[in-house]
């Protein structure tokens, strides 16, 4: 199937074809179709599948076939990037449309943003920041004919269903709701049964299985040698552009530092940096100005930048899911990728939770120069010696039980 098969416009088409796509992924010939009919609708698929065009299609052509006039569309989306990854994709596949749309997000000037929702027919929004703008009365959903919710799933890991439910309720008129998510548990489906009429259900392959075009290995690692080892695979000459996950601001921090001082260009990114410092840090790693982005799970989902050659796990995180959605950073639209992860012998419930969710057992790589503990059987590991690894430390921080460890020590 073609897109020129599916009824959309003549100047969506031009914007899909400029885009350089023919063809539409699985998630968007099924999709499509049904949005298109006007039904709501629920979807899931795994990342990287191509959703985010899968409701803009559809959203830009009912906009053109209404001739909209003000706002008449709403996207919602559960993190400031996600949002902004959206609006990026939104201007590139309007540009042949005079439609605009308004990203609001916390962090950023709120005067600049009532100003483009003064002009726009779509409003892309997280559910804080909609709410203040509707306290204010700077904006209405009195003529929203269509409602995007995406990344349902992590909108409520995060905590959000109180101002969903807010902001839902104040779309009074007849309207069309597509539900793009993850993962479909029971307060995804809670959600889709209080506000969705009768939707049609679109589920494509394995939610839980990241794509098969990830090779996916393990580094049985001592938290000592966590930066050596980081430094070592990013210094090697194989990696394009990777993001590296910790599993907390301050870690994401100072790896971020321990890379820059080693001559590696590197930005974090987590929640605790301003928004101007997060879309620099994006805007960076998308221009190639950094080729390494260190990130906590704030940036998880929502990201979509293009090449991820690889995703490193230099925590590994708690649950599989955020294991897929981490690693699916890489092997978009169809590319391949590499996704090594870090273990120490205290991970070995989590990496067991990993594979019994991925239904096998991933590749232990060893790498020349570093002892490697064992995973299995932790305990018997833990009196193991390392080598010595010749590194270059935090200045300033002495080395404790663990790579990043602060500790006080005898002058």
């Amino acid at each position: 199937m073609s897109f020129s098969a599916l009824a959309l416009s003549p100047e969506v088409l031009r914007s899909v074809r400029d885009r350089g796509h023919h063809q539409p992924t699985p998630i968007q010939a099924d999709a499509i179709p049904v949005a298109l009919a006007g039904r709501d609708l629920v979807a899931s698929a795994g990342t990287g599948s191509g959703k985010t065009a899968a409701f803009l299609l559809p959203l830009l052509n009912r906009l053109h076939a209404n001739g909209a006039r003000g706002l008449a569309a709403m996207i919602l989306a559960p993190t400031r990037e996600l949002a902004a990854q959206i609006g990026r994709e939104f201007s590139l596949l309007a540009r042949n449309t005079r439609f605009r749309a308004a990203v609001v997000v916390g962090g950023e000037s709120i005067n600049r943003q009532v100003r483009e929702l003064r002009t726009a027919q779509v409003v892309i929004a997280c559910p804080g920041r909609l709410i203040d703008h509707l306290e204010r009365g700077e904006v209405k959903l009195d003529r929203i004919g269509l409602v995007v919710i995406d990344e349902a799933d992590r909108m409520l890991d995060m905590g959000f269903l109180p101002q969903l439910r807010r902001v839902l309720r104040m779309v009074k008129g007849p309207h069309q709701t597509l539900m793009f998510s993850a993962t479909m548990d029971a307060s995804v489906e809670g959600v889709a049964s209080e506000f969705l009429r009768e939707p049609a259900r679109v589920n494509i392959g394995r939610i839980s299985t990241p794509p098969a075009s990830i090779r996916q290995s393990i580094y049985p690692v001592t938290a000592e040698n966590k930066g050596p080892l980081l430094l070592k695979l990013l210094g090697g000459g194989e990696v394009d552009r990777a993001i590296v996950f910790t599993r907390t601001k301050s870690r994401a921090d100072r790896a971020a530092k321990l890379l820059t001082r080693n001559g590696i260009k590197a930005a974090a990114i987590h929640g605790d940096r301003s928004q101007n410092q997060r879309n620099a840090a994006l805007a960076g790693f998308h221009r190639g100005h950094f080729t390494v982005l260190v990130a906590t799970d704030v940036a998880a989902r929502g990201l979509d930048v293009p090449d991820v050659s690889h995703v490193i796990n230099f925590d590994l995180p708690d649950s599989s899911d955020s294991y897929i959605h981490r690693i699916g950073r890489t092997a978009r639209m169809g590319k391949s990728g590499v996704a090594l992860s870090f273990a120490m012998p205290g991970d070995g419930t989590a990496l067991r939770d990993i594979e019994r969710t991925l239904g096998m057992k991933l590749e232990r790589t060893r790498f020349e120069g570093f002892e490697t503990p064992d995973l299995e059987h932790p305990k018997s590991s833990a009196v193991a010696k390392q080598r010595p690894v010749h590194h270059r430390p935090l200045r300033g921080r002495p080395q404790g039980r663990g790579f990043f460890a602060r500790r006080k020590h005898a002058r």
